[in-house]
């Protein structure tokens, strides 16, 4: 049996996205699913993309989730998941992605993320002919539009509809658990030199809130801001949240010492290859985040 109700959500959302591969949905896209990220008009009426190439780790996972796997003729060097996708030829990296040996994988459809870096090998791709749409992939909404938009490009509508709402429901599964419980004040340490943290730019702010935590630099904008220890004392944050390594130097440094919820012990290890990607799995990793934020305290 689950030993806590945030595992037996992660339950439910595997028994979930497994039925939303198998059973057909109503479609309920919106109107404003058919323009990608550089503003471009995308037909989702247009026959289903055969070979696609996919340069965003996010997007290629989604493509396997909704059963299109098959479909993927390319991907980025980053793209690990699922395992079926390191199969996949890589073309090289996400950004400034290598044009030739993205059309060497002879796509009708290429996605990549809608980055200012991206638009020229976007514009290379479009004037050979090749189908492109551009998305981000940095909040919550971003990966329900994706899963819907590239089920409808794909011809995995029903999937990728269905697989949405699943992700939906779990994730407001985990925010009921939590609501009434008290929110801890939560710096995520999620780099070193330079320190940096997360902000209400990321799905990972999002997540925090969800899992029934406050994040100490939600007055940041931006997905990934830089900041100082210095300010993070200020701020005195009741958990500090780390991935195992980060984790172990901030145990290790004497300058954290200077950190209240340093000296008190409070410093909690998160699965950071679950938490650490906005993908079909972000249901789990809300569940992940709330169950290892109220744990009991130290002793």
């Amino acid at each position: 049996m689950p030993r806590s109700p945030f595992q037996r959500v992660v339950w439910v959302v595997a028994a979930l996205a497994a039925v939303a591969c198998e059973a057909p949905a109503r479609d309920e896209r919106s109107a404003a699913l058919p323009v990608d990220d550089f503003g471009a008009a995308v037909d989702t009426t247009a026959a289903p993309a055969a070979r696609i190439v996919s340069l965003i780790p996010a997007t290629t996972e989604i493509l396997f989730a909704i059963g299109a796997g098959e479909r993927v003729v390319g991907r980025s060097e980053w793209d690990q998941w699922p395992a079926e996708a390191r199969a996949v030829t890589a073309v090289g990296p996400g950004l400034r992605p290598n044009v030739e040996a993205v059309l060497a994988r002879r796509p009708d459809l290429v996605v990549l993320y809608g980055s200012e870096d991206n638009r020229a090998a976007a514009g290379r791709l479009e004037a050979a002919g090749v189908r492109v749409v551009a998305l981000k992939i940095d909040r919550i909404a971003h990966v329900d539009r994706a899963l819907r938009l590239l089920g409808a490009l794909s011809g995995q509508s029903a999937s990728g509809d269905s697989i949405a709402r699943a992700l939906a429901t779990t994730l407001d599964s985990v925010r009921s658990a939590t609501d009434s419980l008290p929110r801890p004040r939560v710096f995520w340490h999620i780099w070193r030199q330079p320190l940096i943290t997360i902000g209400a730019g990321s799905y990972m702010h999002e997540l925090l809130e969800i899992a029934g935590a406050e994040n100490v630099y939600a007055d940041l904008a931006a997905v990934s801001p830089p900041v100082n220890l210095e300010d993070v004392v200020r701020r005195d944050p009741d958990i500090v949240l780390s991935g195992p390594n980060n984790a172990a130097d901030v145990r290790n440094d004497p300058r954290w010492q200077a950190l209240r919820a340093v000296r008190e012990g409070r410093i909690v290890v998160v699965d950071t290859i679950l938490v650490g990607r906005p993908s079909v799995m972000l249901g789990a990793a809300a569940a992940h985040l709330a169950e290892r934020l109220h744990q009991p305290p130290p002793q």
